[in-house]
């Protein structure tokens, strides 16, 4: 995005911005990962960013990168659910896979 938008909640995993017609959450987790392709995501049936990342095997997996749900039919409240569910996944992540790193 070539401007800064407005950050409205910000969490360890994640960072929820709006413009004038949507929330936009991004995963803090793939920052810098390049956007291939835009469409519905599967689990949460809005249009979001997604980027390719590979395996051991080297195969190849579209991950979502940020997500775009229109002020139309949600608010706040509502991204923050999703939002809220990532952030519990990677801290349960981190915790099995560097108890040492978790505060």
């Amino acid at each position: 995005m070539s401007q800064e938008l407005p950050i409205l909640k910000k969490g360890t995993f994640y960072i929820i911005k709006e413009t004038p017609d949507e929330f936009i959450m991004e995963d803090r987790t793939k920052r810098g990962l390049t956007v291939r392709e835009q469409s519905i995501d599967e689990n949460l049936q809005v249009s979001a960013d997604k980027g390719m990342i590979h395996d051991m095997d080297g195969i190849g997996h579209w991950v979502p990168i940020r997500w775009y749900f229109p002020k139309k039919y949600y608010d706040l409240q509502k991204v923050l659910v999703p939002a809220e569910k990532m952030e519990k996944k990677y801290t349960e992540m981190r915790e099995l896979t560097c108890p040492d790193d978790s505060e």
